[in-house]
């Protein structure tokens, strides 16, 4: 493979990752809509739903999606896929693409509930649409439960690579409803810097009225405690003696 025709799968998967889970947020949190109050776990199935479509659209470059996922698999020493030559060129196409995606995906739901977005009147709803944030703030645990949701997700899905599961994508997106519905609580589980990072860009730059702040003070939560949970996920794989099934 290309790096460019990386970058598009990349691109175009987290795009889709992000437009969906987005949507499902906006459907539950936005008072004029169709889904208004679908709770908790209509949100943790509308974002592995997402994670199942993102990754059969950005099947040829791995299907990374998430910076996490990408830098686990770096510090696992695994390859980034079939064909793709481990570099630092070749890491930047996956975490740019993922990024650029994932704006494209917010700006699509905004787009897709423009004129809810336009009568909602609560800024939190608005804002947690596009970026998680914590239900009781503390960055250092913050932090720690992103790193223990994020370990999970990479440590899973490097194991998922090693047995004949034949679930695929959609292995990977019960994965995320499971994380969802068990650790989402404390932060909203972000664990993946992109999808909570691009989105919170698009928030701030969106004329979305009743708007109010983008909440960068909590920003760099979402994006080291994933970074941290992915990495560590790749480090101790590789030290635990796993069966070839």
């Amino acid at each position: 493979m290309t790096l460019g025709e990386v970058f598009l799968s990349e691109f175009a998967g987290t795009a889709m990752l992000i437009l969906l889970g987005c949507g499902v947020v906006a459907n539950v949190a936005l008072r004029k809509t169709k889904g208004n109050g679908g709770g908790t776990l209509m949100v943790n199935f509308g974002w592995g739903l997402g994670v199942f479509a993102g990754v059969f659209v950005a099947v040829q470059s791995g299907a990374h999606l998430n910076p996490a996922v990408t830098m686990g698999l770096l510090f696992n020493g695994s390859d980034l896929a079939p064909g793709v030559e481990t570099s630092f060129a070749s890491v930047m196409v996956y975490l740019v693409a993922q990024l650029l995606g994932a704006m494209l995906g917010a700006v699509l739901a905004w787009l897709a509930y423009k004129k809810q977005f336009d009568d909602e009147p609560d800024a939190e709803n608005i804002l947690g649409v596009f970026s998680t944030g914590p239900t009781i703030r503390s960055y250092g645990w913050n932090v720690v439960t992103e790193v223990i949701g994020t370990f999970v997700l990479v440590f899973v899905i490097l194991a998922f690579g090693g047995t004949p599961n034949e679930l695929g994508p959609l292995a990977v997106g019960l994965l995320v409803v499971a994380i969802g519905a068990s650790l989402g609580g404390p932060t909203g589980y972000a664990i993946n810097p992109a999808r909570d990072l691009g989105p919170r860009i698009v928030h701030a730059l969106l004329p979305i009225p009743n708007k109010g702040k983008s909440d960068w003070a909590y920003a760099w939560v979402p994006v080291v405690g994933p970074i941290i949970g992915g990495s560590l996920a790749g480090i101790v794989f590789n030290g635990i003696p796993m069966p070839v099934v």
